[in-house]
């Protein structure tokens, strides 16, 4: 039996080059790209994705979306980096620590969506928090996150390490109209019954992200506090191998979170921080926005799927 032809749409981005990087010395799949010369003739596009068995879409969300409508070959499967379909119906969310079953799902599935990168940190918080019913639905939850600069794509990575890299900002807070494209996925996902508040910016690093929610306790039922959020998320994943929760011992004697501390990889750590003095509890997400929120994801979800081919 031969081995699953696995097409990159769009190898040439931040997250198709690591998905390339991660998938180029596999010996059990057979890896397929474009010719530079070949990436703009619709028709070539359409004939490869059409001969292909998973194809892993890294492209703006207007060509990951033609790139769906050419597939006539009912046997390709797709997983879509982009964000075009991660809130549609008849596609299945690519996080698979998400909820019960989801790993399932997703190796069964013939449409994957990867998650975006903020929202697999705050959906990874909140979703087991929301389901055990320890925060109400309506509860108004406010998300800031800092990711690197490889977040913004290659205009970021030019802007940083270009020519011009001296007069790249070391800092900056976006998306100050509060309609940041990940937020209804973040509520759709997490299980929000409004709108969150989101909140996020760009530091002078090159990948890795730091998310952070705050909680007034005093706004939750009586008998929570930092404990109990801590250990629903600890049981939530305490089988998991991509993500991690930090023990109370652990996360009580850290001054602060390095958003760099899991680059390179497919994990995430998730902390839980109460200040009982004054009822509130922050939650914290750390990982690689190019790996358990971009690459790393699409190349999980892909192990998954290959297990169904």
């Amino acid at each position: 039996m031969s081995a699953p032809i696995v097409f990159i749409d769009g190898d040439q981005g931040t997250t198709g080059l690591q998905i390339h990087e991660r998938l180029r010395n596999r010996t059990d799949i057979t890896l397929f790209t474009l010719a530079a010369s070949e990436r703009k003739d619709a028709r070539r596009r359409a004939e490869t994705i059409n001969a292909c068995d998973i194809a892993i879409l890294c492209l703006p969300d207007a060509a990951a979306r033609e790139a769906v409508d050419a597939i006539v070959n009912p046997a390709v499967r797709v997983i879509d980096a982009s964000s075009a379909h991660r809130t549609q119906p008849g596609w299945t969310y690519g996080f698979p620590e998400m909820t019960q079953g989801q790993a399932e799902r997703i190796a069964s599935a013939h449409r994957v969506t990867n998650p975006g990168c903020y929202p697999t940190g705050a959906i990874g918080l909140l979703r087991p928090l929301l389901q055990a019913g320890l925060i109400p639905g309506n509860y108004p939850i406010a998300i800031h996150a800092v990711s690197g600069y490889s977040g913004r794509g290659r205009a970021g990575v030019k802007e940083h390490e270009g020519k011009d890299a001296v007069n790249a900002p070391s800092f900056q807070v976006y998306g100050l109209g509060l309609a940041h494209k990940h937020t209804p996925e973040i509520q759709t996902h997490a299980g929000l019954a409004q709108r969150p508040i989101f909140v996020p910016a760009y530091g002078a690093f090159r990948q890795g992200i730091v998310l952070t929610v705050p909680l007034e306790l005093r706004l939750l039922a009586p008998d929570v506090d930092g404990a109990t959020l801590h250990a629903c998320l600890a049981r939530h994943y305490a089988d998991a191998a991509h993500v991690h929760v930090l023990p109370p011992h652990e996360a009580g004697v850290l001054t602060h979170l390095d958003p760099q501390a899991l680059n390179g990889t497919n994990d995430m750590r998730l902390s839980v921080f109460p200040n009982m003095e004054h009822g509130h509890v922050l939650l914290s997400a750390v990982f690689d926005n190019l790996g358990k929120g971009a690459s790393g994801a699409a190349v999980q979800n892909l192990n998954l799927m290959l297990t169904q081919q």
